[in-house]
């Protein structure tokens, strides 16, 4: 028998950060919040969706942000607070499915195809979830369901904030054609401009490619392209998987050069990071700093010990030293990333099953 489709959500937190400094802070709600950038020099790592519709975004520097919305509340952000709404979040996803794939600390996948609480459509779990989230956090979030991650993915977006999408069985061909092919989640803007210049704008125009002419032009990502334009995504809700490294990465929406900027920027990576380790229990003995420059060239810097990395400021100190060592920057930087690998710690392979519930 062929396997049964798979029912797929993708919970995304709303403005997660900056909502729960709204929530903490009654003077902040309905106003215009930035979460980092407190400095004279900083990075946003989070806007309130009243800050966004000035053009506020994450990874703006924070000169930035003030010309855009000279209101604009900055606070320094709380990663502590936000690891544990995470956690408690998280708590939500278990009374349904073990079947969980934390992307960071405000979103995940969720497989609920076999669901602990034998309810018969995803769309009434998604609701649940997010009524529960509200209830126990007053918090909010969007849902996207479908068959698969990457449409699952998709459609958290289009009901945002406070609203769930579902793409169902037979209809993923048609939402992804009409889209533009910079909504597609792993196309970003450089990408999607390259697609552009090669006559290609949505998903229709992406499925007429053919495979090896994607390839051609984006090398092993073109498989990726044109899988995706033809709403195809196989890839499991992996819980437990087995794992080499784990990273995080940070676009800035300007080039980057001063280096308390690249400092502040670089933090929501490591909090990605080091949250993964608090929640595994795993550590690294490499970390590895990615950095790409304006111009797209792009190095790694690591550093490895023979004892494992255990603690968040440990980590800080190491990404400092490789920041330090950058200097004097040849140009402006636009992407910062973080991982950890040589890790001490391999999770249980992936493959549990629910029972049927009849």
């Amino acid at each position: 028998m062929s396997a049964p489709t798979r029912k797929i959500i993708h919970i995304d937190m709303d403005a997660f950060y900056a909502s729960v400094e709204q929530r903490d802070n009654s003077d902040l709600r309905g106003r215009p919040v930035a979460v980092g950038g407190a400095r004279e020099r900083g990075v946003v790592a989070a806007a309130s969706y009243e800050a966004r519709q000035f053009g506020v975004r994450s990874a703006m520097p924070g000169a930035t942000a003030r010309r855009l919305c000279p209101e604009l509340l900055f606070v320094s952000p709380r990663f502590e607070v936000y690891k544990q709404v995470s956690a408690q979040i998280r708590q939500i996803f278990a009374e349904y499915t073990p079947l969980i794939e934390p992307l960071s600390l405000d979103e995940a996948y969720l497989d609920v195809t076999e669901n602990l609480k034998g309810i018969d459509t995803a769309t009434q779990i998604a609701r649940e979830i997010r009524a529960k989230i509200w209830e126990q956090t007053q918090l909010t979030a969007s849902a996207g369901i479908s068959y698969n991650k990457f449409l699952a993915k998709l459609a958290s977006d289009f009901r945002k904030p406070n609203g769930q999408y579902v793409v169902p069985p037979g209809k993923g061909l048609a939402f992804v054609e009409g889209l533009q092919v910079g909504q597609f989640h792993g196309i970003g803007p450089v990408t999607a401009t390259r697609l552009n210049q090669l006559g290609i704008f949505t998903g229709a125009d992406l499925r007429e490619q053919p495979e090896a002419f994607l390839v051609q032009h984006f090398g092993k990502a073109g498989r990726y392209y044109h899988a995706i334009a033809r709403a195809e995504d196989h890839r499991p809700v992996q819980p437990d998987r087995l794992r080499k490294s784990v990273g995080s990465e940070t676009t800035f929406a300007q080039d980057l050069s001063d280096f308390a900027d690249l400092l502040a920027g670089v933090e929501p990576a490591l909090e990605d990071v080091w949250a993964w380790c608090e929640r595994s229990g795993g550590r690294g003995r490499t970390l590895t700093l990615k950095v790409k420059y304006g111009d797209f060239q792009q190095i790694t810097r690591s550093r490895s010990s023979t004892a494992v990395f255990d603690s968040k400021a440990v980590l800080l100190r190491v990404c400092r030293e490789l920041l330090e060592g950058l200097f004097p920057l040849p140009k402006g930087v636009r992407l910062l990333g973080v991982s950890l690998s040589n890790l001490n710690t391999a999770e249980r392979a992936a493959g549990q099953q629910l029972t049927l519930r009849f």
